[in-house]
């Protein structure tokens, strides 16, 4: 009996842990489970937040882009594309690719060198639209192999941080590995080049097809241009030559040689040839009546750079298309004189101007640049007002008067014999209406020195580069001028025509011009003329 219990006792002791073992595990293995999924979802959070972090954090490279500085960043998106930033002109945006990944290019300033490295080598700029393509396939590669570099990093960072596990922080960064590489693949496989050809426009940029026309045909008018560059220049350095045929000026030791430009509108070629004029042609003094720019804004600043390298005084007024920071960016040249209702003498030349009293880049959204309206003429003719009254108060004698609106000109009529000023982009040269008992005024106005910028390009008929060489005597006066024209988009004339100045104290023989009065004349008088409209750049 005994032994019959023991042995129960002992089967009972057998199966006890058994039934325990059993309930424990029923009872563990849905904890079990829910731990897994915890650690798996906190594994994938954790990967995502360390590729979100190290895209944002190593994401972007910058690059050279032909002349320009570039700024290349990606960062997570579920629909894709790609922006393009010009500050502060707006934006372009393409419909570039599909997600995760969103590129965008900021477009910093132009480097001077490689600006003017383009200038003086015309070849190059055929170079540099070619290699751009090349640039930015680099610095997107770069920028590829950086982030997945920089979201693998930052992601086993995290993770050590907060599994502390070698194992878990492991598979954190294999994880980051290919979801970014198949994210970047993803935008890779997606690329659509075609959408550069659709972009969508933002801000001032809006205006960009109104005003630069069909880029496609601008690109293929600016590609004739270019093959023709070397041509102009070679022939532009013949013009030196050409003056030995023209009627005899006898320049003294005294004369004073000036270089007229104006409405250069960014156009670099404008540049080239300035400096090879002033070269061959002995220039004492450059003097520039506006708009040098389009829309005046910082990136356009840059572009004033060839100044210091033109190394002659260099006399400035703003333009309607020059901002204050236009202004501002010349000042800041070494040799550059910027006058706004101010007078300075240089090259023993004493010279007066004042600055468009208007800033009207965009004529679309700025009626005021559309036309000689009653408003307009206030301003235009306030400003040749406000410049008289600083000429008669001025103690030296005032040789030359700067505007850059020829309708600003009638109130100078007397107050000194010659007035230079741009803003139509046709030369012209006339007499202001004497006034009795004063000097007789000169009024020259210079066409486009940089062929209208962009917009000479639009035409069917390119627009010309023009300058002027002007030569004073030793009493300060015009004894005769050089009209220079360069030939516009796909042509390589180059004319040069002298004007020989029989009687510089009475000036050229040339028709009186009419200039704008403050409201509608009833009776206009001999030389004033009631309002109309005078183009604008």
């Amino acid at each position: 009996m005994d032994g019959h219990e023991n042995e129960q006792h002992r089967a009972g002791d057998e199966t006890a842990p058994v039934r325990g073992r059993a309930r424990r595990w029923t009872a563990w293995r849905p904890g079990r489970r829910l731990r897994r999924l915890g650690a798996v979802l906190a594994l994938l959070a954790v990967t995502l937040g360390g590729i979100v972090v190290g895209t944002y954090a190593g994401g972007h490279v910058g690059t050279d882009i032909g002349p320009f500085r570039a700024e290349l960043k990606l960062s997570p998106s579920l629909s894709g594309g790609t922006t393009v930033d010009i500050p502060p002109l707006g934006a372009l945006l393409l419909d570039s690719h599909d997600g995760p990944a969103y590129l965008t290019v900021e477009v910093g300033s132009l480097d001077q060198g490689r600006t003017e490295a383009l200038i003086d080598d015309p070849a190059s700029i055929s170079r540099a639209s070619q290699s751009a393509v090349q640039d930015v396939r680099d610095g997107v590669m770069r920028l590829g192999l950086r982030t997945l570099a920089s979201a693998v990093l930052a992601t086993l960072l995290l993770a050590a941080l907060v599994f502390r596990d070698v194992r878990r922080t492991a598979w954190a960064g294999g994880l980051a590995l290919v979801v970014t590489a198949g994210s970047l693949g993803v935008a890779a496989s997606t690329l659509r080049p075609q959408a550069i050809e659709e972009p969508r426009y933002e801000g001032l940029l809006v205006n960009a097809p109104a005003i630069v026309g069909d880029a496609r045909r601008i690109a293929n008018d600016y590609t004739k241009y270019a093959e023709q560059l070397q041509r102009l220049v070679g022939n532009v350095s013949k013009l030196y030559t050409t003056v030995s045929a023209l009627p005899v000026v006898q320049p003294s030791p005294g004369t004073t040689r000036v270089l007229h430009v104006s409405d250069i509108h960014l156009n670099p070629t404008g540049w080239q040839l300035i400096r090879t004029v002033v070269e061959q042609f002995g220039i004492d003094v450059v003097i520039d009546t506006g708009d040098m720019t389009d829309w005046g804004s910082e990136p356009e600043a840059s572009f004033v750079g060839s100044i210091g390298l033109l190394k002659k005084p260099y006399v400035f007024i703003r333009g309607n298309h020059d901002s204050p920071r236009t202004a501002a960016a010349v000042a800041q040249q070494p040799n550059a004189i910027v006058l706004n209702n101010s007078v300075t003498t240089v090259g023993g030349l004493t010279i007066a101007g004042i600055g468009d009293p208007r800033f009207t880049p965009d004529k679309e959204t700025s009626p005021a640049g559309s036309g000689l309206t009653s408003a307009v003429a206030d301003q235009v003719i306030g400003a040749g007002e406000q410049l008289a009254g600083t000429i008669e108060k001025s103690p030296r004698k005032v040789d030359i008067a700067l505007v850059h609106d020829p309708a600003s000109a009638g109130p100078l009529s007397g107050t000194c014999p010659l007035v230079l000023s741009g803003h139509t982009h046709s030369r012209q040269v006339s007499k202001l209406p004497q006034i009795e008992g004063k000097q007789p005024t000169t009024l020259m106005v210079q066409g486009s020195t940089g062929g209208a910028g962009l917009r000479g390009l639009e035409g069917e008929k390119p627009t010309p580069l023009t300058m002027t060489v002007l030569y004073f005597d030793q009493q300060k006066l015009l004894q005769a001028y050089d009209d220079i024209t360069v030939g516009g988009t796909g042509q390589s004339q180059v004319n040069l025509e002298r004007h020989v100045i029989r009687d510089p104290a009475k000036g050229d023989q040339v028709p009186v011009t009419p200039t704008p009065t403050r409201g509608p004349s009833e009776s206009p008088s001999p030389g004033t003329t009631t309002l109309s409209p005078t183009p604008t750049s």
